[in-house]
């Protein structure tokens, strides 16, 4: 009978009936907290869900595993380096090649890249040469006085933490067509494989050294996922094939050097191109997502523009 008088009681002229309204203050007759049956009317279950598939994301991870040959390629740079194996005449040949390739990549991919463009790298390009030139008797003396063993360890934990932050869909500086600039993550990981190189590159024996290992190390890390951004972009399919290239020169380089590193490399490439694609998917089946009045409104346009 209580219950009868009270939804009588609701319903009569003298209380409103209840209002489903974001502001406004408490509506009189109601707790602050009320619902009735029509609250849930508009509940979307698993609305923004994508659903994922095995060989897309396994391609996607494509990206990881080419960024990880390259950084172990630059590893065995810097040890045939200090092995005394590569000379300077060398390492100078070397940054010439990678020079020349990158900017063969880029008017081969000419749809995403103007002349005035193109002449705007060469000249920062000879900007930057210029100063790491004048910079190598720095870089040279400048861990004199720290152990080798604490050089290699934070060295290693450098490179560990630019992996970790590296932006694997983008480019560490902004390329054309791009509709974002790198974020901040992405100029710490730079920044954290400048600092290795320099690490590295002080403790080589002459000033030419120290200047054609720095030119490589970040060529490599500042313009090479420029240039592998430029090849996505322009065919996916090239990009599969150089990576999949990449990874057997990477592969039979580090099986030269030791046969323990080949196959631990060799497990990481399966771990991030297979096994971690087939983890997301399987996931997938427990993610649950609920929307409905409650959610926080969302701007529906670009607050740049």
């Amino acid at each position: 009978m209580a219950t009868d008088f009270n939804n009588s009681e609701i319903s009569s002229p003298s209380h409103p009936r209840w209002r489903k309204v974001a502001y406004g203050g408490m509506q009189p007759g109601f707790d602050d907290n009320h619902t009735d049956d029509s609250f849930l009317e508009d509940l979307v279950m698993n609305a923004s869900v994508v659903k994922r598939d095995l060989l897309k994301v396994m391609q996607d991870s494509v990206s990881i595993s080419q960024y990880l040959c390259i950084v172990a390629l630059v590893g065995l740079v810097w040890t045939y380096t200090l092995q005394s194996i590569l000379s300077e005449n060398s390492l100078l040949l070397l940054d010439v090649s990678l020079l020349g390739s990158g900017f063969i990549v880029l008017l081969l991919t000419k749809e995403m890249l103007s002349l005035n463009l193109l002449f705007h790298y060469i000249l920062n390009v000879s900007f930057f040469t210029t100063g790491l030139y004048v910079l190598a008797p720095i870089y040279h003396t400048l861990t004199r006085s720290i152990s080798s063993d604490s050089i290699w360890a934070v060295t290693v934990s450098l490179i560990v933490l630019h992996l970790f932050l590296h932006d694997y869909s983008g480019s560490t500086i902004r390329a054309p067509g791009a509709l974002k600039s790198p974020n901040l993550t992405s100029c710490v990981s730079l920044n954290a494989s400048v600092v290795a190189s320099v690490f590295i590159a002080s403790r080589l024996p002459s000033r030419l050294h120290v200047f054609a290992i720095m030119l490589f190390s970040l060529q490599v890390f500042l313009f090479a996922p420029f240039v592998t951004y430029c090849i996505k972009k322009y065919s996916f399919h090239f990009h599969l094939v150089f990576s999949f290239g990449l990874m057997v020169v990477t592969l039979a380089f580090v099986y030269m050097l030791h046969e323990l590193l080949f196959v631990l490399l060799l497990a990481i490439i399966i771990f991030v191109s297979v096994v971690c694609p087939y983890w997301l998917i399987k996931i997938q089946e427990y993610k649950f997502e609920i929307n409905g009045p409650w959610d926080e409104a969302k701007l529906c346009f670009d607050i740049t523009d």
